[in-house]
């Protein structure tokens, strides 16, 4: 390919351009990128492992059949472990999304979350660049890449990095513990595949690169296959089962909540941006201290949402006060994607509206 077809790395895209393709497409998250994109009439080419598994692709093929849906989608197989398995897919796409992503969630090893988050990213790259017609690359990273210990109360923005750590616990974020622990491999894997696509869009010339950096991410669900265990949808199921909330000690967290539905339409808003560019970075989080809601919080306003749950669970409490003091972090606002991608996020009311009304939608609660 010679240089003068090479495309405007600072061009944004529109759904004339051409199709966008999405990875991970049957996901919690990238399900909603592929239903965004579509109400905008975008041609979607939605990237999974199984195209023949029901339980993951029925609820994308339906999409189709939606009159309120102006694009269409089709399924492509994509292995984020086999190079070359996306060529076919990105081929004349003016767009990549993506949201495929080795998580921890169906037991992987440290190492194999942190090859799926970043040394299989190259994979995707790689593809990007066969096909020659790619405009924009918009990676989902995670607020992992941002977070690191600060003094209780501080506020994270874009500038943060993962393995900044001031306060000491330098030692481990270091390439020898990746294979030990689950969060320190997803987060430098996260943090080191950004800088890396950066890196290569930049080599690259023809292609922007940047990336959703979503925290606690919660909203309705699709399918019963996006009720992922441990995910903090599925941490909501079990509190409204009257369960204890077992991810932290004690249940005690700050949940700093974005609806996933938000964090879909941020990905769209990025590759359409004349604002973002190539090393653009977007914190997805609450957009104001409403969304921020310590354990006892959140089941307090699950029992005023739902009154007639008699039990709801979470953290441990006495006297009906929380038993401990819960470490006040990880405080961050999504104020720069409102900003500069022009987004409006749901109040936390309507996204847990709609996380638990779709519970009971697809049966999953009785």
């Amino acid at each position: 390919m010679t240089e003068t077809t090479r495309t405007s790395s600072s061009t944004a895209v529109s759904p004339t351009d051409g199709p966008i393709a999405v990875t991970g497409a049957s996901g919690y998250i990238g399900s909603w990128i592929v239903h965004d994109l579509m109400e905008q009439g975008y041609k979607v080419r939605a990237c999974v492992r199984d195209t023949t598994n029901p339980d993951k692709v029925n609820h994308l093929e339906a999409m189709n059949t939606n009159t309120d849906l102006s694009g269409d989608v089709e399924l492509f197989v994509g292995d984020l472990f086999e190079r070359g398995s996306y060529d076919e897919s990105f081929e004349n796409c003016c767009a990549v999304i993506h949201a495929g992503a080795s998580v921890g969630y169906n037991k992987e090893t440290p190492q194999q979350v942190y090859d799926g988050c970043f040394t299989e990213v190259q994979h995707v790259i790689e593809s990007v660049q066969k096909a020659g017609t790619v405009k924009r690359f918009v990676f989902t990273s995670s607020f992992a890449a941002v977070g690191h210990p600060r003094p209780a109360g501080y506020v994270f923005t874009e500038k943060d990095w993962c393995g900044d750590n001031i306060e000491g616990y330098r030692g481990a974020w270091t390439e020898e513990n990746i294979p030990k622990k689950r969060d320190i491999a997803y987060a430098m894997a996260k943090a080191n595949a950004e800088r890396m696509i950066y890196r290569m869009a930049e080599e690259d010339g023809g292609f922007a690169a940047m990336a959703i950096l979503p925290l606690h991410v919660i909203g309705p669900l699709m399918c019963a296959n996006h009720d992922q265990g441990w995910s903090w949808q599925n941490c909501i199921r079990f509190m409204l089962q009257g369960k204890a909330y077992k991810k932290s000690k004690g249940g005690r967290m700050l949940w700093n909540n974005v609806d996933v539905r938000d964090v879909a339409r941020a990905h769209r808003l990025c590759a359409e941006s004349s604002v973002a560019r190539n090393g653009s970075r977007y914190i997805l989080s609450a957009s104001d201290s409403s969304g921020e809601l310590f354990t006892w919080e959140l089941q307090n306003k699950l029992q005023t949402l739902y009154p007639e749950i008699q039990e709801i669970g979470g953290e441990h409490m006495e006297d009906g006060k929380p038993a401990e003091a819960t470490y006040d972090s990880p405080r961050s606002y999504c104020s720069l994607a409102m900003q500069e991608l022009g987004l409006t996020p749901y109040s936390i009311d309507e996204t847990i509206k709609a996380t638990v009304d779709s519970y009971f939608r697809l049966g999953l609660l009785p």
